[in-house]
Parts: C-alpha cells; structure tokens; sequence
C-alpha cells in the first residue's frame, strides 16, 4: 500500500519535458504542466540531479507521487531515507521494466566468459589449443530475485541450468531449482559455475561480492554483474583474476564507474567490460513509456503503482 492517501492531480516532467514521456502521460489521461502550486505528480528524468528534486519537493510539499527513471535508485540515497518513515510522496521507479535486455545482457556475457571470447578475442593469432566450456547443465547462481532474475531464469532454461536465487528471504523463487537467503550464500558459491548478480545496491549489498566470497567460487568459475558495481569489492576482483582464481569476469558495471582510463581491468585479458551498455537508451525508452503510462493510469484511479521504491530499503 501507499504510505499516504496519494491526491492525483496535474503531473510535472522534471528536470526537463520530454514528448515522448508527456505522449505516455496524456495516453493514461493525464496532465502535463510545468512545476506549480497544484501539480500533484513529479517525472524525474535525470539518473541524478537528486539534490533539485529534493528542493522541488521542499518547495512543493503537495506532490503525492514521484516517478524515478531507473530500476535502480541509488543516485537517490540521501534524498529517499527522509521519507523512511512514510511521509512524503510515494516513489517508484523502473524496477522490473528494463528487464528483458539487462537478462539478455547477463546472458551474452555468460556465453561470451565460458566460450572464453575476451582472450581469444586479444591474442589476434590463432589458437595453440581449443578452450571453452558450455553453458548446458552448468550450475548458476542468480543474486537477487527482482524482474531481472525472474527473466534471466526464463532464459535459462533451454540449456536445462541448474539455478539457484539467492535472496532476503527463502521464499522460493518460480522458476529456480533452488531459492536460499544471502546468509547462505557461502555454502552455494563453492558450486558455482556461473555467477550473476542482479541485486539492488544498497548498503547491506556493497561489497558483498569481497576476496573471500571470490576465493569460495571454483577456479572455471565465471562472475557477471550487470546490477550495480558496488556489489563487487573491485580491487579484490583484479586479483582474483591476475591470480587465474575464476575463468573471466563479465562486467557492463564498475566501481568506480566510469572506469578509469589505465584501471588494470582493461588489461586483464579475461574481463569483458560493456561500459553499463546493458539497456541503452534506444531500449529504455518505450519500457520507460510504458511504466510511466502504467503508474499514470494507477495515480489517477487510485488502483495503486508499479516499481513501489521503499524509502527505507532503498529500493
């Protein structure tokens, strides 16, 4: 539920309009007018810039509803704890509507770390032995269990994968073979072959991918991250691979991002880095319409949103 009775009203798209965004508000019956004393709901469209939607809502106290761009909120961690405890607007975001190329994403990169892609690609000679393993029957596990991993197991499934979730809660997962809490996760990394982390970024998840996790996982282990870099210590996962301790590394993001020109992952031959090219803005786009005409149709009729951020988790 809502953490307030939300008023619906005129809807402002901030920082700045978007036609596109303002066809899918007028698609649900909504209306788009400039930041004012009756404007009711905010579309955020910056990633960022956390610090004029705080000042917007300081000055505007009557917004009831706040649609963030992306699935994930953490460029908005020190404005979403002032409203832990249920004042203020509702809050959403994208969370699952980018799933379907962000899976795709995690799954390239799988295929691409087994079949070994990255080192061959750099040799630029041919071959003294053919190297590479197969995806078929292999043991994956996904960290989180948010619209992402529901999809990447989707995907999954025609190389008949063994797959394990690992979440919050043991509440099983459909379409994983198995479902346990992050407490046990030390007990299912050392049968890893495939690691893919799709967790949201928050502070119980930073790091949670240290040097001792990464020394739990079998030496043909493979680690893919298409959620947030920050769930990986960084310095520890150079080692890791200089030390030849995992197969290869699939990173779309880093910590820090951008990576730094120089940083020793460029030139780490069994990294592939896609520089958070997961779901461009071509993609997003129309999934982002989308979700912003679905939560449009919910703050006008009162049915409730999609992508409901929770101010205290952070996500």
């Amino acid at each position: 539920m809502p953490p307030r009775t939300v008023e619906p009203g005129p809807i402002a798209i901030l920082p700045t309009s978007h036609d596109g965004f303002a066809e899918a508000v007028e698609r649900a019956g909504g209306t788009v007018q400039p930041l004012g004393s009756d404007t009711r709901g905010i579309i955020w469209l910056s990633a960022a810039r956390s610090d004029e939607l705080a000042a917007a809502l300081d000055a505007h106290p009557q917004i009831a509803w706040v649609q963030l761009p992306w699935a994930g909120v953490d460029g908005f961690a020190e404005l979403l704890p002032r409203y832990a405890d249920g004042s203020g607007p509702v809050f959403t975001s994208a969370k699952g509507a980018y799933s379907e190329p962000v899976a795709e994403h995690a799954v390239a990169l799988a295929h691409a770390l087994l079949r070994e892609f990255a080192p061959k690609a750099r040799a630029a000679r041919w071959a003294d032995a053919r190297t590479g393993r197969s995806l078929y029957g292999l043991r994956v596990t996904i960290v989180g269990a948010g619209g992402i991993a529901r999809e990447i197991l989707r995907l999954l499934a025609p190389w008949r994968t063994e797959t394990t979730v690992v979440r919050r809660t043991a509440h099983p997962l459909e379409g994983a073979d198995r479902t346990v809490t992050v407490d046990e996760l030390d007990g299912v990394l050392p049968d890893t072959d495939v690691l893919i982390l799709a967790a949201a970024s928050t502070t119980s998840t930073r790091h949670l991918i240290d040097a001792r996790r990464l020394a739990l996982l079998p030496d043909e282990a493979v680690l893919v991250n298409i959620a947030r870099g920050a769930l990986v210590d960084t310095d520890a996962l150079v080692d890791a691979l200089a030390s030849g301790s995992l197969l290869g590394a699939g990173l779309d993001v880093t910590d820090p991002e951008p990576l730094p020109g120089g940083h020793p992952l460029f030139a780490e031959h069994r990294c592939l880095i896609t520089s958070h090219s997961a779901d461009t803005a071509e993609m997003t786009a129309p999934l982002l319409a989308g979700r912003i005409t679905e939560n449009v149709r919910g703050f006008l009729g009162g049915t409730g949103f999609v992508g409901i951020v929770d101010p205290a988790e952070g996500y």
